[in-house]
């Protein structure tokens, strides 16, 4: 909600709004941001909704029964979903950049947004994670940059079927697994939003993604791999370093071949990378300049974040909280050595429930032997969902495939034991998503490691 905010507000309406992790004290930093940035903030009790000429918009997370809700009903106000008005500006663009996918759609975003910008086309581009490069000491959050071309760049999400409302010029599609939804249901949605688009950027290694290929008209989609000599670009000669990766791409029309050097590690940004420069290609940027504005990225908040090393540990923050995401972080995590101590709070009982046996697969093959996996009960902060499935189940199935796993009862159990276990050499993970507190849970970490 913050960047669309902030995107509205750039284009002179009044934003006001309330949440419920500002009425629990949660995430402060974020609500004084905003606050600092004229956004007027009201307990959500129905307080801030008082007449017909207000439109509430409401995120996935917000049901009928919350009292701005209520309210709004009462008085007459227009309601609106988060979704539906981001698809409106994202629609009324000239030319909109759509990046969907399981895995990798905020660091694809965050991508072809610098490439853009540096390329002097001004784009506006929503995200759902902040992005570092356009971060700075007045502006800490910055996940929505404000543009003045007609280039509009957004994260299209999935997990609610609103990917659904959005009509790409340019889309793309980075990966198809199991997450919020089942995988037909997934796969109807993606062929949905690429046919559509002008363009369609598709992932090769990817089977689910590669499998849309056929929908398509001649010359629609624009292919990438890291192993497929028939993609549109080919990655190739990847060498590994802990901060960031380098490889080589060429294009098969041309037999253009460039170098690339990220300051993001692990073979999923050259993924990533791989579909930014095939969407800034479509944009119109040539793809020697795109690779050389790609060295300039230095990432998006919480994916794979170091936050600091004490005493030869270091302490990495990140988003992990999906299987395909997770493999991810674990397969460049274990490129290089040093034990690692997890704690990842899933995101959710609704995801945990869908994606049980799919998250114990990924740890149980994913995680060394002397890997250590703490997991808490699931992020919830109130509603309705069904919690009949939690931790506990997934853990006893990780240590019966001979794992080392543990259910705490708290994150403070946790972060006692992980601070117990530490030693030098070791990388301790936090990983979930859906919860802004667990980046000052890495932080108070690091604190504690200190001697």
């Amino acid at each position: 909600m913050t960047p669309l905010a902030l995107i509205i507000q750039a284009r002179g309406d009044r934003v006001e709004g309330s949440d419920r992790a500002l009425d629990q004290g949660r995430n402060t930093e974020r609500f004084d941001f905003l606050r600092a940035r004229g956004v007027s903030l009201h307990p959500q009790d129905g307080s801030g909704v008082r007449r017909a000429g207000q439109i509430l918009v409401t995120s996935a997370a917000v049901e009928e029964t919350i009292p701005d809700v209520q309210a709004a009903r009462r008085v007459g106000a227009s309601i609106t979903t988060r979704a539906r008005l981001l698809a409106d500006l994202f629609n009324e663009a000239t030319l909109g950049v759509g990046v969907a996918g399981t895995s990798g759609k905020s660091t694809t975003v965050g991508m072809i947004g610098w490439i853009l910008h540096r390329a002097g086309k001004s784009p506006t581009i929503m995200n759902g994670a902040d992005m570092k490069n356009f971060a700075a000491a007045d502006s800490p959050f910055a996940s929505a940059r404000i543009g003045e071309g007609g280039t509009f760049v957004s994260e299209v999400d999935e997990s609610d079927g609103s990917i659904a409302f959005f009509e790409p010029r340019i889309a793309v599609v980075n990966n198809i697994s199991l997450d919020h939804k089942s995988l037909d249901e997934l796969r109807s949605l993606f062929r949905g939003f690429s046919v559509k688009a002008e363009t369609v950027v598709l992932n090769l290694d990817n089977p689910e993604t590669a499998a849309l290929v056929p929908d398509l008209k001649p010359g629609q989609a624009t292919t990438y791999s890291l192993t497929d000599a028939r993609a549109d670009l080919l990655a190739s000669s990847p060498a590994l370093s802990p901060a960031g990766i380098a490889f080589r791409i060429k294009a098969r029309d041309t037999g253009e071949a460039v170098e690339v050097k990220l300051q993001v590690p692990g073979l999923h940004n050259v993924a990533n990378a791989l579909a930014a420069l095939c969407a800034a290609k479509a944009c119109g940027v040539a793809l020697a300049d795109a690779a050389f504005y790609l060295g300039e990225f230095s990432g998006i908040r919480r994916r794979l974040e170091v936050v600091g090393t004490v005493n030869g540990v270091t302490v990495i923050d990140d988003f992990a909280h999906n299987p395909d995401k997770i493999s991810a972080t674990l397969e460049t995590m274990h490129a290089f050595p040093g034990r690692l101590l997890l704690m990842f709070q899933p995101h959710g009982y609704g995801p945990i429930r869908l994606m049980k046996d799919a998250l114990v697969d990924c740890f149980a093959s994913g995680l060394h032997g002397d890997d250590v996996l703490l997991m808490p009960e699931p992020v919830y902060f109130g509603g309705t969902v069904d919690r009949s499935v939690g931790s506990h189940e997934l853990v006893c199935e990780i240590e019966r495939r001979g794992r080392k796993a543990f259910a705490p009862p708290d994150r403070i159990a946790c972060g006692d034991r992980l601070v117990k276990l530490a030693r030098p050499g070791d990388r301790i993970l936090v990983m979930g998503a859906r919860d802004d507190t667990l980046s000052l849970f890495a932080r108070e970490l690091l604190r504690r490691l200190a001697p």
